[in-house]
């Protein structure tokens, strides 16, 4: 049992030194964390799309962060890395963050969401899904709008390794709003075959489209 509560613990933990860092570089565009445990200290690698802003003039933001870290959390070295996000229309959280800050901006939702699904798909994503939820539009009554395109899988080994995920929430004059992007950045092993992309897609595009025919079949019984 004390195996487990330690794992439980270093879960929470870390859980809330995600959403600590959340808060902190929101501007920054942050999308995640990763703890890695050395024998020197622990190292906290931070992936952003604007790294400056994490790091701060001559470094003295990110030596404030450190501190804060060191009192908050009891680490008694704790070493933070910045990276920058290579592609940021594939990951999910900034993406997520983005169309939150559209939606306060007073740009409408469905205009938002339709424009990042075009430029995720355009970077290279095998498929994407935008969930937008709450006071949208500016009514008072709450409403649901997913938007997709491509393919892409919501359970099971697939969804875990190939999914990436964002969540963000958009503060609106009639209430809050919630966002959720699923990107999949490739496909599963099975639809890579030895003839290559062209076929790949072509497989992609049969299966959507038996989808399709299956739930038109089912509209007609």
């Amino acid at each position: 049992m004390a195996i487990e509560k330690t794992f439980v613990k270093e879960g929470i933990k870390e859980s809330q030194i995600e959403n600590f860092l959340r808060k902190r570089f929101e501007r920054a565009e942050y999308s995640h964390t990763e703890i890695q445990r050395t024998p020197v200290g622990t190292r906290i690698v931070v992936y952003a799309n604007k790294p400056g802003l994490v790091i701060g003039r001559s470094g003295r933001r990110i030596a404030e962060i450190t501190e804060e870290i060191k009192k908050e959390f009891g680490f008694e070295n704790p070493l933070i890395d910045v990276r920058q996000v290579e592609q940021p229309f594939l990951d999910a959280a900034i993406v997520a963050t983005r169309i939150a800050k559209a939606l306060e901006r007073g740009i409408h939702y469905k205009r938002v969401c339709n424009f990042y699904i075009e430029k995720i798909m355009e970077a290279g994503a095998i498929g994407v899904q935008i969930e937008a939820s709450g006071k949208l539009a500016g009514v008072e009554r709450s409403r649901f709008q997913k938007f997709k395109k491509g393919f892409i899988v919501h359970s099971g080994d697939y969804a875990e390794k190939l999914v990436d995920r964002g969540y963000a929430q958009a503060l609106l004059k009639p209430g809050a709003a919630g966002i959720q992007v699923k990107i999949m950045k490739e496909a599963p092993k099975e639809f890579i075959v030895e003839k290559g992309i062209e076929k790949q897609e072509e497989l992609l595009k049969e299966k959507s489209e038996t989808k399709t025919e299956e739930k038109e079949d089912k509209k007609e019984k």
